[in-house]
């Protein structure tokens, strides 16, 4: 029996109305077992979690008419997602086995039921000694200090700054981390080469196949300031060079910085006619970040960032005009020719995170407001400071259930239209992720 698309509407709101609730329920207090923190050679955890969504979306948005063009256009969007993440571990004298997998599974109006399992890592260890180590395999390597952006993580997905701390998947890898202790003011140097092959079955969406490439990381710990020099150099992608920095000013406060050089970048434009055209440049990108403790548990994270990757002046807006032009054109006359052109560069550059130049990021939660225990209210703001458009994320998370996390969401985007979140798909976001720990 198919449910109507009100009824799947309302039920969501009445779920999420359903549980605001649960944020006032007695908390339960942690009891700890012996048992429990015994070091055991085979680890194993995760989550499962349910997610139901609303989106209220833009139907002038390109992006809204392209993925729609060819629909019948509905408002609100109702979507369900499911997700089963496991992780485990395997430690045996020197040798190691490690692990995390994701499977996610959605339902919405328009595509019906989807589901993919991927692997996120899944890599072997060696560790011979205490100061060295090798690991083989698909492995996340988290280069870069900031929190929303990475412009130096080389070897990694880039994040998500809506939901920074998922879990992202890996690249196959050979790695390797040596670590040298010293008594002045260098105290710790790791050195970290990194083997990433691009082949037709390995690693093939990381740029050019058939190609073995090589980076690597030095890690110091310098006058109490922790400090990343990384490099990446092969022909799947071209020549980058990146350091980062991380330092305690005070107990209470952190800054952190990255800086990202590529050599001869090549960017696919579209002007407002959809010709298209490359053009290639040794590209900057820069981040400086700091992190605030006060003293009633308020933790501010701000983040200014460069991209020096991303479309510059009008190109965006010239995208947006051709993608007009294109829908225009299909709805007078059917052809789908042009239309298909702007899909093809909107899933591709067009469609990227984020991918304008400047932005600045802030995030404040407040741990435990009023004495409500087990309970962290929180706002962030994405901005695109050329264009002046932002998206504003306010969040309640309870975690007083035992190993039950309870977070609700709201997304809001304001911009004039030509912008970046001016012209994003949905105007207006609600969410509730419901995440059980095992």
């Amino acid at each position: 029996m198919k449910i109507s698309r009100h009824s799947r509407t309302a039920g969501v709101l009445a779920f999420i109305l359903c549980m605001i609730p649960l944020l006032c329920c007695s908390e339960e207090k942690p009891t700890f077992e012996a048992s429990e923190i015994e070091k055991k050679a085979f680890q194993f955890g995760g989550y499962l979690e349910f997610k139901p969504v609303v989106l209220w979306p833009d139907k002038d948005s390109p992006f809204y008419q392209l993925n729609f063009y060819d629909k019948s256009q509905r408002s609100p969007i109702d979507e369900y997602n499911f997700t089963l993440q496991l992780n485990g571990k395997y430690e045996k004298g020197i040798f190691g086995f490690y692990f995390l997998t994701n499977s996610a599974a959605k339902y919405s109006y328009y595509d019906d039921w989807d589901q993919k399992t991927t692997i996120f890592e899944g890599y072997g260890s060696l560790k011979p000694t205490t100061s060295l180590s090798i690991d083989t395999g698909q492995k996340t390597m988290n280069w870069g200090k900031g929190y929303a952006f990475n412009p130096v993580a080389f070897v990694d997905r880039p994040k998500n700054p809506d939901d920074p701390e998922l879990s992202r998947e890996g690249w196959v890898v050979a790695t390797a981390d040596y670590t040298m202790s010293y008594t002045g003011a260098l105290k710790t140097l790791t050195l970290s080469p990194v083997f990433l092959p691009v082949y037709e079955d390995v690693n093939n969406d990381f740029g050019k196949t058939g190609y073995l490439n090589f980076g690597g990381k030095a890690y110091l710990l310098l006058h109490d300031t922790d400090i990343d020099f990384m490099f990446l150099t092969g022909s799947s992608r071209t020549t980058r060079y990146g350091v980062d920095f991380s330092r305690n000013i005070g107990t209470n406060f952190e800054v952190h910085g990255e800086f990202a050089w590529i050599n001869n970048f090549t960017q696919i434009v579209v002007d407002s006619g959809g010709k298209t055209s490359t053009k290639s440049y040794d590209a900057k990108s820069w981040l400086l970040g700091i992190r605030y403790l006060t003293e009633r548990d308020t933790t501010y994270i701000a983040e200014w960032y460069h991209n020096g990757t991303g479309f510059r002046g009008s190109a965006l807006a010239d995208f947006f005009s051709f993608e007009r032009s294109a829908y225009g054109s299909f709805n007078s006359s059917g052809n789908t020719q042009q239309i298909a052109k702007a899909l093809q560069l909107a899933t591709g550059p067009y469609g990227a995170i984020n991918n304008t130049e400047d932005y600045f990021y802030l995030r404040v939660s407040q741990k435990e407001p009023f004495d409500i225990l087990y309970f962290t209210p929180a706002i962030t703001l994405l901005a695109n400071t050329h264009d002046k458009s932002f998206t504003l994320t306010p969040e309640l998370l309870y975690t007083g259930i035992t190993n039950l996390e309870l977070r609700l969401r709201g997304g809001i985007i304001v911009g004039p239209k030509g912008s970046e979140f001016g012209e994003k798909q949905n105007n207006f976001r609600a969410e509730l992720r419901a995440r059980y720990y095992f």
